[in-house]
């Protein structure tokens, strides 16, 4: 046949191939008309309570207090009992155990492969993309940021510095939370100084260079601290020994007291090179607190599926787009990140119909908005053996009025948040719907749970690069 004859063939390939390849092929329009700068800063193990704006009676967070005034705020904002899992579902948009993370070690931190993350979806959007501190869903190579998604890594290992657990999990070796070493594009380097003051020093230094660069970029900083052990610089530990609190409550709070000093410093730069007006800054944690003394009106802590060990400070501020001082009292969680900055920079996500967060952009236009009430679910996972042993412990669902725990106890929160008085016996059928639709996301769930039996030989994968780099250190 004549080449003429496959000429409208060819060219009916040839487009379909350059919209497939064009990355705004099938794009949206961004939901406030502009693809700004996004920053997302992640502490570790502080509590909802743990802010001075929030009702603190001894912390000074002034720089985060300032930011809360500057931003919009979900009230009733909700992560995962423990960090892994609460990282894998903002990286992922959908529910940790569907993305294989149960645990925060034993090789069940690992998100699994071909999972579509976050900064995947930006990088392809055109953004710029780094992490300054915690991973948390792998130490392995295919586990690692730089393969998914991240352009600039600067990171510690396992769950914190210093941490090594059977398998693949663990941090460099000996590594302290002064002068630690870090992981940076899979090259250690010694560093000087605090932790915290390090990677939010880098991650500074990484937005100067990139902000003079014509694309956007995504810097996120997931400190390890306030995570144990408690490690302060001495200087801010001083107020909290006068007080005479345990040694534990001293390093943290010491530590969060440094990081609002550290948020301090970024604000001021992003004033200084007049990026605030096009940067959304998140501030949130991963969930409830380990070490505090003052819990508010909370039930439950870091690893409890009661309300003090999911909810969260969650501040967003963009100005002249998010109404500073703004309260939303909607339920929202870590799986609605992604599909909200999805609608923001106009993008498509990747097996979009595998989400199960919803886009937040509706509530941040009109937080009167009619916006159907839903399920979130809740699981400490950690369990030992097969995970059917726990199917009915330690998990619980909440709506906007209601909190079910277990499956015997029923608050409501809306007149008892404190989870006082058990309304099992007068709703009964409130608890069983519920209970029902938790059964059904459990076991959707198990077949995504993928490192149940995964082997624990190892090797401990950041001492196997470690000495690798450094052969005369053994």
């Amino acid at each position: 046949m004549p080449l003429s004859k496959h000429l409208p063939i060819l060219i009916t390939l040839t487009l379909i191939t350059i919209f497939a390849l064009t990355p705004t092929a099938n794009a949206a329009t961004p939901a406030f008309g502009s693809r700004p700068n996004i920053i997302i800063l992640i502490t570790d193990d502080q509590g909802y309570f743990d802010l001075s704006c929030h009702g603190h009676p001894f912390l000074s967070t002034p720089h985060l207090d300032k930011l809360h005034t500057q931003s919009t705020r979900f009230t009733r904002f909700h992560v995962s009992p423990t960090c892994a899992p609460t990282r894998a579902a903002m990286m992922s948009g959908r529910a940790p155990f569907y993305v294989g993370v149960t645990h925060t070690i034993l090789e069940r931190e690992r998100m699994k492969l071909g999972v579509p993350t976050m900064p995947e979806m930006l990088r392809d959007a055109g953004y710029t993309t780094a992490i300054f501190g915690k991973w948390h869903l792998g130490d392995q190579a295919p586990y690692r940021p730089d393969k998914r998604g991240f352009d600039e890594v600067f990171i510690h290992g396992a769950g914190g510095i210093g941490q090594s657990y059977k398998g693949s999990c663990g941090d460099a070796p000996k590594n302290k939370y002064f002068n630690p070493w870090v992981l940076h594009n899979n090259k250690f380097v010694k560093t000087k100084g605090f932790c915290t003051d390090v990677f939010y020093d880098q991650a500074i230094s990484w937005i100067d260079n990139v902000r003079k660069k014509d694309k956007p970029f995504f810097c996120y900083i997931p400190t390890n601290a306030p995570h144990g052990p408690f490690i302060a610089p001495e200087s801010y530990k001083k107020k909290f020994i006068k007080r005479k609190l345990p040694k534990r409550s001293v390093g943290f709070y010491g530590m969060i007291e440094n990081i609002d000093d550290n948020v301090g410093k970024l604000m001021k730069k992003l004033d200084d090179w007049k990026l605030a007006q096009n940067t959304i800054v998140i501030f949130m944690t991963d969930n409830g607190p380990a070490a505090t003394t003052y819990n508010g009106n909370h039930k439950g802590r870091k690893g409890s599926v009661d309300e003090g060990g999911t909810r969260v400070p969650f501040f967003i501020r963009w100005p002249g787009k998010f109404k500073p001082g703004l309260d939303i009292d909607r339920i929202a969680r870590h799986i609605d990140i992604l599909p909200t900055f999805a609608a923001i920079i106009g993008a498509t996500p990747k097996e979009q119909d595998k989400l199960h967060g919803r886009n937040l952009v509706p509530l941040l236009k009109d937080p009167k908005t009619n916006w159907p009430d839903r399920f979130l679910f809740f699981h400490k996972g950690r369990w030992r053996g097969k995970p059917e042993t726990d199917k009915l412990k330690n998990f619980a669902v909440r709506s906007q009025r209601y909190r079910l725990v277990g499956p015997n106890q029923l608050y409501d929160l809306t007149t008892d948040p404190s989870q006082k008085k058990n309304l099992i016996d007068k709703h009964p059928d409130i608890a069983e719907k519920m209970l029902n639709a938790y059964k059904k996301w459990w076991t959707a769930a198990l077949p995504n749970m993928v490192n149940e039996n995964a082997p624990l030989k190892g090797p401990n994968t950041f001492h196997q690069l470690f000495y690798k780099q450094f052969p005369n250190k053994k």
